[in-house]
């Protein structure tokens, strides 16, 4: 089940392959993230002495949050993934000039998982590309639904 989703990635990235992985989350997170106070749009993936970490994502703390913490917003995240699967992103990210995008914040069994992308940047004229693509295919579903509505008034 989906908590959120980073929609401007997959419009400023080409989405090469797809992981799983944990995010250590302290309580009042977890509490936020089920309320729905997580936005995830500015989040980036850094590789920082051999791991993960989620940057740029923004939890906001329920009023409710305890006293005795001090709840910080932007907090940087560490994420969880095998050994063998960080030193192969390690290795892409380095080498090809990709990089790691979050996509999605979702539930599996209970905790809370981030789907992570090895990604290239797209360029200004394939972003354009891909609006025009959006646009006529939105055009077209239009003269679709004005073309069967005329043929049900016949």
């Amino acid at each position: 089940m989906s908590i959120v989703e980073n929609r401007k990635a997959r419009f400023n990235y080409h989405i090469e392959e797809r992981f799983e992985a944990g995010i250590v989350l302290s309580g009042w997170e977890v509490k936020a993230i089920r309320a729905g106070q997580v936005q995830l749009t500015d989040g980036y993936v850094v590789i920082k002495d051999g791991e993960l970490y989620l940057i740029g994502c923004r939890i906001n703390a329920l009023r409710t949050a305890s006293t005795h913490v001090r709840p910080e917003a932007d907090r940087t995240k560490k994420l969880l993934m095998h050994k063998d699967q960080i030193r192969r992103l390690i290795g892409k990210v380095e080498q090809k000039g990709y990089t790691l995008v979050p996509l999605d914040l979702h539930y599996k069994g209970g905790l809370v998982k981030v789907e992570i992308a090895l990604a290239k940047g797209k360029q200004l004229h394939d972003k354009r590309e891909a609006e025009k693509k959006r646009d006529w295919e939105r055009e077209k579903g239009r003269l679709m639904r004005h073309k069967v509505s005329s043929r049900a008034k016949d």
